[in-house]
Parts: structure tokens; sequence; C-alpha cells
């Protein structure tokens, strides 16, 4: 046997007592262990947030019917049916809210929430169903209420929902108070029953195996129980991609339209000139006023200026002294000097009309008119 065979086979060997050795420490200090990793859910779990409802209430002997879309001419609601809306009650169709509503005035029992809180809408109108119920004051804050079991720890639901006020709505069972909005309410309609929650959230699939949430959703569900179908609807007819795109989405689009047009505005064909041509030299006006006036005056119309002078000062007089204004004769003058602090006599002179030649007299006049009406 060669020196480089002998070689290998020690390296080979030690290799393998490394092996050995490594194996042993990792099962000495390590055990084996099962750990339940959730996975994200599959099938209808993935879009229908009420699945775990849905099925809980069929193992319990419940008919259940789920949809995403209300329907009413499908469903064919009975007396004794139980309607839950999980989406916003907004998107309801008048029409659909004078159906829902005599359905439950027969007997129905409808679970409805108040719409989701959004940043700036605390004035936003209330949606038809609201309205409908008899609810006319806003909407109030979202604010958490506390929910104790017995035998489980404290929870806090309604966190994220719209409170509401129910002294409108006569209510036979509330949750909550007048300071900071109720959280529930269940209203009387003839035959029924409407439940009005500010949310649903404990309802959600992630939620439903909390017992504090399981308790809370068999005492909403006990009116009907077992009486007829729960009908679960947990997109209550989207409304459509463009009218939310434009509802919604304008901090988008608005910009994009203005690029737009910009862009277009660059780009387009010029007609003319880029710079406007210079204008021609014309008088001013001041000119043309003066020129008309020494026009009227050379043809003997010096008393038809002084009179619109005169006309101006005593419109002018009327809206800053009305009571002077309301005088004649003296003693509108002698307001008039006393206000103005000029002599009574150089006032009772610019107040009557000159002669038609006298030059230096209508210019007097005419100037002492127009001082007093400068100082008015």
């Amino acid at each position: 046997m060669s020196a480089a065979t002998v070689r290998n086979s020690l390296l080979a060997i030690a290799a393998v007592g490394l092996a050995v050795i490594v194996a042993a420490w990792f099962l000495a200090t390590h055990e084996r262990v099962e750990r339940e990793v959730p996975v994200p859910p599959s099938g209808e779990a993935a879009w229908n947030p009420l699945y775990a409802l849905q099925q809980t209430l069929r193992g319990d002997g419940v008919e259940v019917q789920a949809r995403q879309r209300l329907d009413l001419a499908q469903m064919k609601l009975g007396p004794g049916d139980t309607l839950l809306l999980y989406n916003d009650p907004g998107v309801l169709h008048p029409r659909e809210v004078r159906a829902l509503l005599a359905w439950v005035g027969q007997g129905g029992h409808l679970l409805l929430r108040t719409p989701a809180g959004r940043r700036g809408d605390s004035e936003a109108p209330l949606p038809p169903m609201l309205q409908a119920l008899g609810m006319h004051a806003a909407l109030r804050p979202s604010a958490c209420a506390t929910l104790q079991v017995a035998g489980q720890p404290q929870h806090v639901e309604f966190c994220q929902g719209q409170r509401f006020e129910v002294y409108e709505l006569e209510p036979s069972l509330a949750w909550g108070d007048d300071e900071d909005g109720y959280v529930f309410a269940r209203l009387p309609q003839g035959q029924g029953l409407v439940d009005l929650l500010a949310d649903f959230d404990f309802l959600d699939n992630d939620a439903l195996d909390e017992a504090p949430h399981q308790a809370l959703a068999r005492q909403l569900l006990a009116p009907n129980y077992r009486d007829g179908t729960v009908h679960l609807v947990y997109a209550a007819r989207m409304p459509s991609f463009w009218r939310t795109l434009f509802e919604r989405g304008w901090p988008v689009w608005v910009p994009l339209v203005l690029l737009l047009a910009a862009w277009l505005w660059r780009r387009m064909q010029r007609f003319g000139p880029l710079l406007p041509g210079p204008q021609t030299e014309r008088r001013s006006l001041l000119e043309h006023v003066r020129a008309s006036g020494e026009l009227l005056y050379r043809h003997d119309q010096a008393p038809l200026l002084y009179r619109a002078v005169r006309e101006a000062f005593l419109a002018r007089l009327r809206r800053r002294m009305p009571v002077a204004a309301a005088l004649e004769g003296q003693a509108r003058a002698a307001a008039v000097a006393e206000r103005l602090q000029l002599p009574i006599d150089h006032v009772r002179a610019a107040l009557e009309e000159p002669g038609p030649r006298d030059r230096h007299v209508f210019l007097s006049r005419v100037r002492t008119l127009i001082q007093m009406r400068n100082r008015l």
C-alpha cells in the first residue's frame, strides 16, 4: 500500500469521524418539535370576510346564504330571515332602501353599519338608509367601547367605526352614551328589527375565533335565529370603477390632466406673432375730456358744464351729509361751510349758477365746487 493511499484513507476516516461527532452533538443539543404556521386563506375565504361566520352558522344548523352583491329579486327575503349588510350602506339605492324597510316591517331582521370614517367627511350627508330610519344628526368620531364577557379578559370594540346619536331613533336596546355617541342601537320597525352598529370588524374571519366576538355575534343574530335564512352580503353592490376614480382619485388625475393640457398648449401650432404688435399713439382720456369741455365752453355751454360739476358735488353731499343735502338756500350753505371749514360766502356763491359770459366767475365757482367735493 502506497503512502498516498494511506493518507487518503486516514483523511476519509477523519471526515467520517467528524461527521459522526457533529451529528451526535446536534441530536444531543436539539429537540424535534412541531410548529403550526398560519398560511394565507385560499378559496372563498380569500375574498369573503364573513366566511368563518358562514361556516359557523352552518355547523350550528342555520341555513345561510352568502353573496357579494345585494340582489333582492334573487334573495326572496322572508318574514323570519336575517340580512347582514357588511359594507357601507351608502351604496344602497333609494329603491332598495324602501324595499328593505318594507321587508323589515313584515318581520325581517336587518343588520347594517355606519359608513366608514374618512378624513374631511365630518359634514358628509348621511346615507339614504340612515335618513329613512329617522337619523338626521351628523355621525360622531370613532372611539373604542369596552366589552366584558364572563370568564374572558376585557375587550375593546368598534375602535374604527363612526358613532351615532340615538335621541331621534327611540331604540329598544342601545350601547353607548349621549356624550360620546353610540356604537349599537336596535330599532323596532313594524314587526321586525334594524340593528345599527358602528362597525362589523369583530365578524371578520381572523377575529371570530375570539370568544367575546362569538358571544357578541350570537347576541346580534338572536332575534330570528333558526327562524329563517341568514343572508350575508359582504359587498353591497360596489360602485363603479369610474365613479370611484372620479370621486376619490382626483388627487391623481387632476394634476395629470393639468400636465396634459400644459403639454398640449406648448406643442400646439401658433397663429400669428408671439409678441403683440406695437400700439399706435393715442390721446389720453384726460385730453379728450379737456377738449370736450373747451368745445362746449366755446359754444356758450358753460352753464351745462357748471351744472354737471354742481350735480357731482350734490351727489356726494347726499351720500356723506344727507341732512345738509335736504336743506335749501342759506341753511344748506351754512351746514356745508361749517363742515368744510370754509367761508359761508364762498360756499353760497359756489352753489349759485354764474352767468354764461363771466369766464372768471365760472372758473372760480367750478374750482370751489371741486375743492368742496374733494373735502367731503
